[in-house]
């Protein structure tokens, strides 16, 4: 009978199938290629067929076993027969295992495929041991089912590794491996963790349409070539962290966690992601990154919707965890959560972008009675250090946020150049109001740094911030101003305003036989007020004094001493707090 050729499946009708063990629930029996000069598989021949045909095999044999069921004692047979003495490594040729099933562990450590290797629809009951393995070409596991650990570590694919729509039931292992070309992962299923630490993608590299649903660990990663991460999902993590990406990069991805701590980036990337908090701590971007957060779920090839792990969440938020030690000077964030987001130790901030809906963390709202005066904040957008800062403070209010573990202490000498690169930020993109909460924020930090800050420093700023809110509380400047207004009237009321208008006299003398006649005219010295004075006459009178005194003019009113000196004073304050509830009022609307 003449041997099938490669591309035949053991499903197809001309399948020449070994048969063994028909019975009526399975007419076909194994599927198993028949042994060259036999009608059985591998797995069915007798003991002195098998025997001689394995002795037979020499290392570098091409060898053909679809379809044939292997117990882990008959593979070790079949790979001890093609090891090389030499090297004390099996060396296979051509090897085809489409659709075979290895029953106990297959057993392919340090084995060199010299031809290609087809394992396309095998089923590997137990682990699938490839640690150290070379293939010299084709390497295809194309919808491979692996229900045992996926050992790959330091392998070596030097033209194709295909996992497409394989499954790893338990952990995959492909820890220092390298992928010299082209390493295709699309529409593969992770039941366990995939470990990817230490590999090296030479070649183009694609994980379309993935699903992991333990993580997704790729530390210290080397992507040498264009990446295109995605879209897949992860129900875990998904770590990048210390990872090199050498050329382009795009990352799809709907996960619980990205971690890329310390990755470098060599050339543009743009991550595209659902659901993710991202650490991106001390992470190196030598071109533009872009991090934007997808509202909408991913559409595969052919216009369908991947399907994402997470349809019990609320909305898919992307959540910045940190930026520390990040030069954002080539960062771009897009409808990002930064609520929880750590920024000190961030080189040029100022200079980071923020797009579209990048939100941030607000102070407790409401009015806090924990201690006596009463405590209310003002509501704007506040740091998560911030947060951490004021809950560690002895008198601290409900509702800010403790530290997480590894946040650090930082302090306001640390906060206050976070919230100035941060206000020139918006500042630089246009955005006035949304720079006003920051500036308030560093002018918080300021007036509470003791180290710092000197003591008048402290205390001018104290004064600034009771009076206005540093300028941006139109409320509070307003009302000092109605405060100061109504002092400045009940003054004059009770010392400013005399007794009575004083009148005017004209006085004379004619000289000893006629002539001119030479009159000086004056008033009387305002004579203080004596008797009622808080009548609505005398309000009307220190009403008119006081709002002449908020706009720099003279009410022409004849006043007493100590209301010459009152209306002095008013016309000092008052138009000074006019003008902070003014710069207030334009701090939030100007653009």
């Amino acid at each position: 009978m003449p041997h099938p050729s490669p591309e035949m499946s053991p499903t197809s009708p001309e399948w020449p199938h070994c048969g063994h063990g028909i019975t009526s629930e399975d007419p076909v029996g194994c599927r198993g290629i028949h042994v060259p000069d036999h009608t059985v598989c591998l797995a069915h021949l007798a003991d002195a067929d098998r025997d001689a045909y394995l002795s037979g095999l020499t290392p570098g044999t091409d060898i053909d076993h679809r379809g044939t069921p292997f117990t882990e004692p008959l593979l070790n047979a079949l790979i001890g027969a093609l090891r090389d003495p030499a090297i004390d490594k099996p060396r296979i040729g051509a090897a085809n295992f489409q659709s075979a099933i290895f029953e106990g562990d297959a057993r392919f450590r340090s084995a060199t495929f010299e031809g290609f290797a087809l394992f396309d629809l095998a089923t590997f009951q137990g682990d699938a041991m490839f640690q150290s393995a070379i293939f010299e070409r084709l390497a295809v596991f194309l919808l491979a089912t692996f229900q045992g650990d996926a050992l790959f570590e330091a392998a070596t694919f030097q033209v194709f590794a295909g996992f497409d729509s394989a499954t790893f039931e338990r952990a995959a292992q492909f820890k220092v491996a390298t992928f010299e070309r082209l390493a295709v992962f699309e529409s593969a299923t992770f039941a366990g963790d995939a470990r990817f630490q230490a590999a090296t993608f030479q070649g183009h590299t694609l994980f379309g349409s993935a699903a992991f649903q333990g993580d997704a660990q790729f530390e210290l990663a080397v992507f040498e070539q264009p990446v295109s991460l995605g879209p897949l999902a992860c129900a875990a993590r998904v770590t990048l962290s210390e990872a090199m990406f050498r050329g382009p990069v795009t990352l799809s991805l709907a996960a619980r966690h990205l971690e890329c701590r310390r990755t470098r980036w060599s050339s543009t990337a743009e991550l595209r992601l659902r659901y993710a908090t991202v650490d991106l701590s001390h992470a190196v971007f030598e071109y533009p990154l872009t991090v934007a957060a997808e509202a909408n779920p991913f559409v595969l090839r052919g216009g369908h919707l991947m399907a994402e792990a997470f349809a019990a969440e609320p909305d898919a938020t992307v959540q910045m965890t940190s930026l520390r030690g990040v030069d954002a000077a080539h960062l771009v964030l897009a409808d990002v959560n930064l609520s929880r987001c750590l920024f000190t130790g961030t080189v040029h901030l100022d200079q980071l972008r923020l797009e579209g809906t990048c939100s941030f963390d607000k102070v407790p709202p409401g009015t806090h009675w924990r201690h006596w005066p009463p405590v209310r904040f003002t509501q704007r957008h506040a740091l998560a250090e911030e947060h951490h800062w004021r809950a560690r403070q002895p008198m601290a209010v409900q509702g800010w946020n403790v530290a997480v573990l590894g946040a650090g202490d930082v302090t306001p000498a640390h906060l206050a150049p976070v919230y100035r690169a941060l206000r020139k930020a918006f500042e630089d993109g246009k955005n006035e109001p949304g720079a006003a909460d920051f500036y308030y924020g560093e002018m918080e930090m300021r007036r509470h740094d003791r180290g710092g800050t000197s003591r008048a420093e402290r205390g001018l700023l104290h004064g600034y911030w009771l009076l206005s809110g540093y300028g941006l509380r139109a409320s509070r400047a307003l009302g000092w101003l109605v405060v100061a207004m109504l002092v400045t009237i009940v003054l004059l009321m009770g010392f400013g305003l005399p007794n009575d208008d004083p009148k005017q006299e004209a006085t004379g003398t004619v000289p000893p036989g006629g002539g001119q006649v030479t009159f000086e005219i004056g008033k009387d010295d305002p004579h203080n007020p004596v008797g009622n004075r808080f009548t609505g006459e005398r309000f009307e009178k220190a009403l008119n004094v006081t709002l002449n005194s908020v706009v720099f003019r003279s009410a022409d009113q004849d006043l007493t001493t100590a209301g010459t000196y009152i209306e002095m004073a008013s016309r000092v304050t008052e138009p000074i707090l006019l003008g902070l509830a003014v710069l207030a009022v334009r701090n939030r609307v100007k653009r």
